[in-house]
């Protein structure tokens, strides 16, 4: 799979400067945990999700998570379980290509019953996300994926989820972190990834942020995703990717933006488009999408498929940022020094912004440095056709 797959070669070549590689659930954990772009969530009780899997894997989806937790009622659990069984036996009778596909567990008991039942077809999981993560339970939850690893022969990731309200208290804040900090990295090579609970902290407060307002806006929880990043996303080694929080808000049918992008004679495919997102409230989690990137994070959890391609389109990396990147990076900078921005409109300051460049050429493997002439709406508008 790649990133953009879902479109044509000729119109991959016509919008990026350098594509998007290929990878699969083989490739390495350092590729996969920032190749993972926009999560999208599902309930495991969908009858049909298999089905919905190929659907979206042909939208240019790329990792989904099969939710055994808060998106379900208790008592659907022992059901929900059952169908994830057959719906992989399904998908792999099938023997289509699919995303990286994870679960999202209750407890940890869960993590080896569930491999033991898949039989075969845990080769298509790649891993578990473990809910209200913290030391003693992410300790166990930890210890059943290694277990679990070793009885299938099969290697499987973790993505802890953090959105414990001891994460989020302030008193509890800084010891609760050390733990995490501990934990994830006894385990360093099973974690692919941290994700942010961001429905569960403002539940705590009796919160919810209105459509035209990003996380960052909510002052509680920007704090704990500074916190979070101060202490998980380092860039001297000791890091993890993080990824944004969930976006909640869509409004979109399942052809979104294509009645507005045919409408209108007098207005260009940009325009239409960029009034079309106007118009169905995305402007907040384009906000926030571009705030998750300044603030060190990495791709998102989606829960509606209309937010898929805008979290990609805004993940390519740009012609200015990769150019900046390469010359910070030249060997010969390798003894610091400060240039001028090819472009002409920055300092690029080699030493400190080397973590920075780093970081960029690796996104730009897996999404891709787009053309000079293209922007967001372009790779948005390409990655919406069908």
């Amino acid at each position: 799979m790649r990133h953009f797959g879902h479109i044509s070669p000729v119109a991959r070549e016509g919008l990026f400067f350098k594509e998007p590689c290929e990878f699969d659930a083989r490739s390495s954990a350092r590729m996969l945990s920032v190749a993972l772009g926009a999560t999208l969530y599902s309930p495991a009780t969908r009858p049909r999700l298999a089905d919905d899997v190929i659907k979206l894997a042909g939208r240019g989806v790329v990792s989904m998570v099969f939710c055994l937790e808060d998106s379900i009622g208790d008592a659907e659990v022992v059901g929900a379980e059952a169908n994830l069984v057959r719906q992989f036996q399904d998908l792999r009778a099938r023997a289509a290509e699919v995303p990286l596909l994870f679960i999202r567990v209750r407890e940890p008991e869960q993590i080896r019953d569930l491999v033991r039942r898949l039989g075969s077809s845990v080769q298509l999981l790649s891993g578990f996300v473990l809910p209200k993560f913290t030391e003693e339970r992410g300790e166990l939850f930890l210890e059943a994926l290694t277990a679990a690893e070793a009885e299938s022969g099969h290697r499987l990731f973790a993505m802890p989820v953090l959105e414990s309200p001891e994460l989020l208290h302030l008193e509890s804040r800084a010891e609760t972190l050390q733990g995490i900090a501990r934990t994830v990295d006894k385990y360093r090579r099973r974690v692919l990834a941290l994700r942010l609970g961001v429905t569960d902290f403002c539940s705590a407060y009796g919160l919810r942020r209105a459509p035209d307002m990003t996380a960052y806006d909510v002052q509680i929880i920007g704090a704990v995703i500074g916190d979070v990043v101060n202490v998980l996303g380092r860039a001297d080694g000791t890091g993890f990717t993080i990824t944004g929080p969930v976006w909640e808000y869509f409004r979109l049918q399942e052809r979104m933006f294509k009645p507005q992008l045919r409408r209108s004679p007098f207005m260009g495919r940009a325009e239409e488009l960029r009034t079309a997102l106007i118009e169905h409230d995305l402007d907040g989690l384009l906000r926030e999408i571009e705030l998750d990137r300044a603030n060190g994070l990495l791709g998102k959890t989606c829960i509606h498929p209309s937010h898929v391609q805008p979290v990609h389109a805004l993940s390519v990396v740009s012609h200015e940022e990769y150019s900046d990147a390469q010359d910070i990076l030249r060997p010969e900078r390798g003894g610091g020094g400060v240039l001028r921005s090819a472009y002409t409109n920055k300092m690029n300051e080699v030493k400190p912004h080397r973590a920075w460049a780093e970081r960029t050429l690796q996104r730009a493997e897996v999404f891709g440095v787009a053309r000079e002439d293209i922007g967001f709406v372009e790779l948005l508008a390409a990655g919406l056709s069908d």
